[in-house]
């Protein structure tokens, strides 16, 4: 792996549960890649370069055909001297911050690195952000240069500047040739003053800072160090090699580079040996899939839920039949691997059929050439898993957070469990306090949140644990399960506790629905209010012989109607009667980010929803909370 980082000794590896002295479990993943003061993200690209530096690193998308152009390890460490060497110019100094608002795309990348070569801190703004989203992260992170995608997202953060009374704050546009002219500045700058900048670096020094995306109140600006992005990354390619060591691996970056579970991949796919790209374009990505026929793919399970129902709900007459009668056997399949047996001559023969009828279809959908589907952010219902595994595409479903660079769990191809976020990623540890709340340990926890030590103090116990704040299980095999948000679980009048997640999550995989928000606290009975997914709509309607209509439409619709309660019978089998959901109201708008009501992460904004839907919810229950 490095030359400046060692492995572990053999005692290390050694992994087994062990109970407290109240009972709760504990687990403690080995250390496989013990990391040197010196391991930062600078280190890591030097190190690539010195293990290929003039095989491909990235490959940039050349117009709008299907070519990619690669760009070898050292073509690309060369470049990000020369930007580092514009930012030097213009005065910034070590520890000084700078914000990227852009899509996904070669220059985040291209900055990002630029800013660690320099020892500057990168701080991401998404690129749907308002101007007073765009002010607070520029105040919170005391942001001296701005570095936008567009000219219109400079305006944004001009104004946000200017109203902050931050007249210091400089703003450059990548469609005003902001990287030409930080390398045109930089152009007499010695390149010896960046690397000494890179090389003075050390593992505990602040690597970004990431605001969080904002459920529960004003975003928090989460410190991480180099270490917290670099033990991970080693770590996790010792662990997990069939992933990103090789050179035949292939990361196409769509989701935000905004978001810290695309950063991670993003270094981790550098530090392994093979290449990356980025789709800016969601639009534009399934011929983007098909062109750059990534390896294995990182997804929110909501990209494999509309797979999946774009792939029913376009299928007509006997090719629907054919299709459901396929997803039955994948599942099937999928379920008897993990049986003694294993699956029967009949099924193995079913499942050949299917995978020249259907499957293959699928499989070209995202490339073709997919080993793997990681998928966080939310859990995947357990069927789906099954389904992906059942086609040949193993979800391997991890956990994480803002506070954690993204992963500290996931199931690998070697170790895994459908229906778990996997075992602990080396080195961390995990424990179930006993109200039972996910602690963890290990050296990808944040250093703390930006300007906010009461938030910091608050979130870790008194013996050094973090946090999470998410509920869940640890079995005996270290596996971890997912149940819910602590902060989200509803008190019903009857005194019941109910977790919404455990309703929610399954309700979401129906085609027609796009957002579920369950409600209840202080109320007799449980309730959910639910949006619809506008872009399955029409398909949906006509496989069912119904004719065009409007969400607005469809939200009374009987037939329409009628499919939602079957989704809600479904999920409401999962739980016990008192935490099922006994009334629905369809809402005639959907939960967006520009609506306020979604983070750009994909989450409902759930406090703000049911404070703006207050009239809705009270009229479900006929009248207030009665105190």
């Amino acid at each position: 792996m490095s030359t400046t980082n060692t492995p572990a000794s053999s005692n290390d590896e050694k992994t087994t549960p062990t109970e407290t002295t109240t009972g709760a479990l504990e687990w403690h993943a080995p250390v496989l890649v013990r990391v040197d003061e010196h391991t930062t993200i600078p280190r890591l690209l030097k190190e690539r370069v010195q293990r290929g530096a003039t095989r491909p690193l990235i490959l940039r998308k050349v117009g709008m055909g299907d070519t990619w152009r690669p760009v070898t390890a050292r073509e690309f460490y060369d470049e990000v001297q020369s930007v580092a060497a514009g930012l030097i110019a213009r005065g910034l100094q070590p520890g000084d911050r700078v914000a990227i608002m852009s899509r996904t795309r070669y220059e985040w990348t291209l900055l990002d690195f630029a800013c660690w070569a320099a020892a500057l801190i990168p701080v991401p703004i998404y690129e749907t952000s308002s101007i007073d989203q765009v002010a607070h992260v520029l105040t919170d992170a005391d942001v001296d240069l701005v570095v936008t995608e567009t000219v219109s997202m400079a305006e944004i953060v001009r104004t946000a500047a200017e109203r902050e009374g931050r007249v210091n704050t400089e703003v450059l546009s990548l469609d005003s040739e902001a990287i030409d002219t930080l390398i045109a500045e930089g152009a007499t700058t010695p390149r010896d003053r960046v690397v000494a900048r890179s090389e003075a670096l050390t593992k505990d020094d602040i690597s970004t800072i990431v605001y969080t995306s904002g459920t529960t109140g004003t975003p928090k600006g989460t410190v991480l160090s180099h270490e917290n992005f670099t033990n991970l990354c080693l770590n996790a390619h010792a662990w997990m090699p069939e992933i990103a060591a090789g050179t035949t691996s292939r990361l196409l970056l769509f989701l935000p580079l905004a978001h810290v579970f695309a950063r991670f991949l993003q270094v981790f796919q550098i530090s392994g040996n093979g290449v990356m790209g980025h789709a800016p374009n969601i639009k534009n990505l399934l011929p983007d899939l098909a062109s750059f026929r990534p390896s294995y793919l990182l997804v929110v399970p909501r990209v494999l839920e509309k797979i999946y129902n774009s792939a029913d709900t376009k299928s007509r007459g006997p090719k629907r039949k054919v299709f459901r009668w396929a997803a039955k056997v994948a599942i099937a399949y999928s379920r008897a691997l993990d049986t003694d047996e294993g699956p029967s001559a009949s099924l193995k023969a079913q499942h050949a059929l299917a995978d020249k009828l259907v499957y293959q279809q699928i499989i070209r959908l995202v490339g073709g050439n997919a080993d793997y589907i990681i998928s966080g952010g939310a859990p995947l219902a357990t069927w789906l898993a099954h389904f992906y595994r059942g086609i040949g595409i193993p979800v391997l479903e991890g956990y994480g957070l803002t506070e954690t660079v993204g992963p500290v769990s996931v199931n690998t191809p070697r170790l895994s469990k459908i229906g778990t976020v996997g075992p602990a990623l080396p080195p961390m540890s995990f424990k179930i306090s006993d109200d039972g709340e996910i602690l963890l340990k290990g050296p990808s926890v944040f250093q703390g949140y930006n300007n906010d030590p009461g938030a910091t103090a608050a979130c870790f116990t008194d013996d050094g644990w973090f946090r999470t704040g998410d509920l869940g299980s640890l079995d005996r095999d270290g596996y971890v399960s997912i149940t819910g948000r602590a902060k989200d679980i509803i008190v019903t009048a009857g005194g019941k506790n109910v977790t919404p997640a455990s309703l929610e999550n399954p309700m979401r995989s129906h085609p027609l629905i796009s957002q579920v928000l369950v409600v209840g606290d202080q109320r007799p009975f449980v309730a959910a209010l639910i949006t619809l997914d506008a872009e399955m709509l029409p398909d949906w309607l006509a496989a069912h012989s119904l004719p065009p209509m409007s969400v607005a439409e469809a939200s009374s619709n009987v037939e329409v109607l009628a499919s939602l309660e079957k989704a809600v019978a479904s999920a409401n089998e999962h739980v016990s009667r008192a935490e099922s959901i006994r009334k629905i109201k369809v809402l005639s708008t959907d939960f967006t980010e520009a609506n306020g009501l979604l983070t750009p992460s994909l989450k409902v904004k759930r406090a703000e929803a049911t404070a703006r839907l207050a009239s809705v919810i009270d009229e479900l229950y006929g009248g207030p909370v009665q105190h």
